[in-house]
């Protein structure tokens, strides 16, 4: 027996977001040149190329396809999210190719850009002054106008499809195909729903990859504590100063059991590596980047010392645009963070 038949309008947005997709080019994989890490090789997927300028722009795709597919949001419904705002404006783009309304609900210290980023698309935002009341919020507002809260902490590891071909990992490891250690030791990565750690875990242990996956946390997250202790209950009253990952409590898309190792990343070294990346490439990058690129480094300084050799892949997830009245502004940084002069000084020493 037949299934229920697609309305005509569901039809026209799966074709839709399909187009979409077939029209964005895969984003780079760029080897750094750090000779100091001699044997060992640093690889940056960027993923600010997308039209929509992060990561997330794969993940808000695979939220609206998940959601239309599963009879969740139809022609006029009204799309809401909680975000810390990169998920939000690629979800904003997303509303905006549908002809649908969407509103974000943000903290109040989002990055100015990313609000206006949101609003070019058409998109409104409602702000809260506590993390803790984002998912509330969201929930109150699609509820008050019958609409879907789209809710990326939940639906991240399920929307992505990590057995196929058209996920981040998978891209990663057709780019390393012809480089010298093509199956990286490691793939290093950031949790802020969760998603892009899940997809990758499941992807290196369905494919038999002999890749390590390491997540890195930043202050003000309880991600690694509740790694360490298996404690899925784990909450705290801050926020994380790292847009864009480290949450107050454990996401339902976080996956402790596909990751091998985790690190806990001081904030400062997030930024003095965003830094030291832009003497290295010319590139600026965000905040999450150089929380990243931080745990790279010390898992190479680490296996150069134990004699290992083999790459080592991490992610770009937003250009530094985003960011220049916070991470890329001397007083900011200085009033919120301190000095970064000790992790300056052990950077330089790999230039």
């Amino acid at each position: 027996m037949r299934g229920k038949a697609m309305d005509n309008w569901t039809q026209w947005a799966i074709q839709r977001l399909a187009s979409e997709r077939l029209r964005t080019a895969d984003t780079h994989l760029i080897r750094l040149n750090i000779p100091a890490l001699e044997g060992i090789e640093i690889y940056l997927k960027d993923e600010s190329t997308h039209p929509t300028g992060s990561l997330k722009h794969r993940l808000a795709r695979s939220l609206f396809m998940h959601a239309i597919c599963s009879g969740k949001v139809a022609a006029g419904t009204a799309l809401v999210e909680a975000s810390s705002g990169s998920t939000a404006v690629s979800e904003a783009y997303f509303a905006q190719l549908l002809g649908l309304p969407f509103t974000a609900v943000m903290l109040a210290g989002t990055a100015r850009k990313k609000i206006e980023q949101i609003e070019r698309f058409g998109g409104r935002c409602d702000f809260v002054t506590d993390a803790t009341q984002l998912y509330a919020r969201a929930r109150a507002l699609a509820q008050a106008c019958n609409g879907h809260y789209m809710d990326q902490f939940t639906y991240a590891e399920q929307a992505t499809d990590w057995r196929g071909e058209d996920n981040i990992a998978a891209s990663i490891y057709r780019q390393m195909a012809a480089e010298e250690h093509p199956v990286p030791a490691a793939i290093v990565m950031s949790a802020g729903t969760g998603g892009t750690a899940a997809t990758l875990g499941r992807h290196i242990r369905y494919r038999g990859y002999a890749t390590r996956l390491v997540v890195v946390d930043p202050e003000n997250s309880v991600f690694y504590d509740s790694f360490q202790s298996r404690d899925r209950g784990l909450r705290i009253a801050t926020s994380s100063r790292i847009e864009g990952i480290g949450r107050p409590q454990v996401e339902a898309s976080f996956l402790p059991e596909v990751i091998d190792t985790m690190y806990q990343v001081p904030d400062a070294a997030s930024i003095a590596t965003l830094r030291w990346l832009e003497r290295l490439t010319g590139r600026r990058a965000g905040g999450s980047t150089g929380t990243n690129l931080w745990g790279a480094l010390q898992l190479a300084a680490a296996m150069q010392a134990g004699g290992e050799s083999g790459s080592i892949v991490t992610v770009l997830c937003d250009g530094g645009e985003r960011y220049l009245d916070s991470y890329w502004n001397p007083v900011w940084v200085s009033e919120h963070l301190g000095s970064l002069q000790s992790y300056d000084a052990w950077l330089s020493r790999l230039d």
